[in-house]
C-alpha cells in the first residue's frame, strides 16, 4: 500500500504580519530603552546619595577622632588606637546610626561597635585606605564603606561603616516590576491599535496590487483604483496614468521592435563582413610568411658559402617565425578575441634595442630608397624588450611604407623627468612622407582604419599596426600619440616608464 506525499505549503509572512511585528519590536525596544534608562538613573541616584552620605560620615569621623587625639595625651597612632578604639567605635556608631569598625594604620583589627568581630575579609580595601582612598565592599544587601582616619597629615587608621542596602534594592525592584507591568499593558494596547491601522492600509495596497496585475494582463484601467487624499491616492493616480501610457505605447513598441530586428540583421551582416575581411587578411599575410620559411630551407640545401648562407637561413627562419607569431596576435586583436599579451617587464637598455630595430628595417628602406637615421642617446626603460621591439618596428615600418622615394626616417630617443619626479623614456619616429590629413588624425589608432585604401593595398597595410602599438604601450604603462602631421611628414612619440611601478 503506497501513500502519496502531501505537499506542504510554505509559511508566508505577509506585509501585514511584517509591519505588525516591526511595530511590536519598535514599541518593545522603546519601552526597554526607557525602562533601562530610568532604572539606571535610579541606581545612579542611589549610588550618589550613598557616596555623599558615606563621605559626610567619614568627614564627621575624622573630625571626632582628630578632636579626641588633640585633646588627649600625645601618643603614637597605634597606642592611641589601642587605648581609644573601642570607645571611638561606639561613639561613631551612635553619631552615624550605623555599625562602625576601626582598624590600625597597618590594617590590624582595632575595635567594633558590633557584638562580634566582623568576618568579612577587607584586606584589599584596607590597601586603598592606606593610600588615602575610600573603598566599597558589597555582599548581598550589605555594604561596607572604608575610609582613612587622619590626625592632620598623619594616618591613624581606617574607619569602616556597615550599611544595609535592603531598602534601596527593594525600591529598585518595585520600580522595575512597575515598568514591566505597565510596559506590557502599553505594548499590548499599542499593538492592537497599530495592527488595526496596518490592516486598513494593507487593504488599500491589495486593491492597488490587483490593479497592477490587471494592467500586466493587458486590461487597462478606466478609473483610479483608489481615491484618497494622501500618498496612496497619489500612487493610485500614478497607476491609472501608467495604464493609459502603456496602452498608448504598445503600438509604438511594436514599431520599435521591427526596427530593432532590422538593426540586428544589419549588425549580423556587418559582423559577417568583418569576419570575412579578417579571414582574407589572414590568408594574404600567412602565404608570404610560409614562403619565407620554405625559402630558408632552400638556402640550406643550395649553399655556396656555408657560413654566409647558414647565417642568412637562420636569420630568415628566426624573423619569419617571429613575424608569424606577431601576425597571429595582430589578427586576434583585430577580431576582438579575448587575448592578453604576456609581458615580462625589466630594465631595458634602449640604444642597442633601437639600433637593432633600425637594422631590421634597413633592407626594406633601401629597396624603397628611404634613408634611416638614428639620433639615439643612452637610456633605459622599464618594459618588455620584445614588446618594445614590436612597437618600434611597427612605427618604423609605417614611416617607410607611407614615405616618398628618397625620403628620410629619423629614430631618436631621450629620457626626461616629469613634474612629479618620475623618470620616462621618450622614443620618436619622424618621417617626411605623405602625412595624415587633419580630419583623419583622430582615427589612425582605430582597428582596420587606413588613411589611403589604395596605398594600403599596395604596401600590404591592414590598419592593425597602430592599434596594436597603442595596446602594447598601454600594457607597459606607457602611451603613444601622433605629435604632428602634415604635407612635410609625421612624427610619432612613444613614452615608456623608466622605473618600476610604485618607485620614485
Amino acid at each position: 500500500m503506497t501513500s502519496a506525499a502531501v505537499p506542504r505549503r510554505k509559511l508566508r509572512l505577509g506585509l501585514k504580519g511584517k509591519i505588525s511585528l516591526l511595530l511590536a519590536l519598535l514599541l518593545a525596544s522603546v519601552l526597554v530603552l526607557l525602562s533601562t534608562l530610568v532604572l539606571a538613573g535610579i541606581r545612579e541616584d542611589q549610588r550618589v546619595r550613598l557616596e555623599q552620605n558615606f563621605a559626610h560620615q567619614a568627614d564627621s569621623a575624622n573630625l571626632r577622632v582628630r578632636e579626641e587625639y588633640l585633646t588627649g595625651e600625645h601618643i603614637p597612632p597605634d597606642e592611641f588606637m589601642d587605648r581609644n578604639a573601642q570607645r571611638l567605635a561606639v561613639d561613631l556608631s551612635e553619631q552615624s546610626g550605623m555599625p562602625v569598625t576601626l582598624y590600625h594604620a597597618g590594617g590590624e583589627f582595632a575595635a567594633t561597635s558590633l557584638p562580634i568581630q566582623p568576618l568579612t575579609d577587607v584586606q584589599d580595601a584596607l590597601a586603598y585606605t592606606v593610600k588615602g582612598q575610600s573603598a566599597y565592599i558589597t555582599e548581598g544587601d550589605q555594604l561596607l564603606y572604608l575610609a582613612p582616619l587622619y590626625n592632620a597629615d598623619e594616618l591613624l587608621g581606617t574607619v569602616q561603616f556597615h550599611s544595609s542596602l535592603r531598602e534601596q534594592n527593594a525600591f529598585y525592584r518595585r520600580i522595575r516590576s512597575l515598568f514591566i507591568v505597565t510596559g506590557a499593558a502599553v505594548l499590548a494596547a499599542a499593538f492592537v491599535v497599530g495592527y488595526l491601522y496596518v490592516w486598513r492600509q494593507i487593504s488599500v495596497l491589495t486593491r492597488l496590487n490587483l490593479a497592477a496585475k490587471q494592467i500586466g494582463q493587458g486590461h487597462y484601467l478606466d478609473a483610479p483604483p483608489v481615491r484618497r487624499q494622501d500618498e496612496f491616492g497619489e500612487l493610485a493616480e500614478g497607476i491609472y496614468d501608467m495604464s493609459g501610457s502603456i496602452s498608448a505605447y504598445v503600438s509604438e513598441l511594436n514599431e520599435e521592435q521591427q526596427k530593432l530586428l532590422a538593426a540586428i540583421a544589419r549588425l549580423r551582416e556587418l559582423e559577417q563582413q568583418q569576419k570575412q575581411f579578417i579571414g582574407n587578411i589572414s590568408h594574404e599575410l600567412k602565404t608570404p610568411l610560409t614562403s619565407i620559411i620554405a625559402y630558408s630551407d632552400l638556402l640550406g640545401m643550395y649553399s655556396d658559402d656555408p657560413k654566409l648562407l647558414e647565417e642568412a637561413r637562420t636569420q630568415i627562419a628566426k624573423e619569419a617565425e617571429r613575424l608569424y607569431g606577431l601576425v597571429e596576435k595582430a589578427l586576434k586583436l583585430s577580431s576582438m578575441d579575448i587575448y592578453d599579451f604576456q609581458t615580462h617587464a625589466e630594465r631595458v637598455s634602449l640604444r642597442p634595442l633601437l639600433q637593432e630595430a633600425l637594422e631590421r628595417l634597413r633592407l626594406k628602406s633601401e629597396n624603397r630608397k628611404i634613408v634611416l637615421e638614428a639620433r639615439l642617446t643612452e637610456g633605459t626603460a622599464w618594459a618588455d624588450p620584445e614588446n618594445v621591439m614590436h612597437m618600434v618596428t611597427n612605427l618604423l615600418d609605417n614611416a617607410v611604407k607611407y614615405n616618398r622615394p628618397g625620403g628620410k626616417v629619423i629614430l631618436s630617443s631621450r629620457t626626461e623627468r616629469t613634474a612629479e619626479g618620475k623618470h620616462i623614456a621618450i622614443i620618436e619616429v619622424a618621417d617626411n612622407g605623405i602625412g595624415v590629413p587633419a580630419e583623419l588624425q583622430s582615427r589612425i589608432f582605430d582597428p582596420f582604419f587606413t588613411v589611403s585604401t589604395d596605398r594600403s593595398r599596395e604596401t600590404g597595410g591592414t590598419g592593425l599596426g597602430l592599434p596594436l602599438v597603442r595596446s602594447l604601450a598601454e600594457k607597459q604603462n606607457g602611451s603613444v600619440r601622433l605629435a604632428e602631421s602634415g604635407p612635410d611628414g609625421s612624427r610619432f612619440i612613444l613614452e615608456l616608464p623608466g622605473d618600476p611601478p610604485g618607485s620614485l
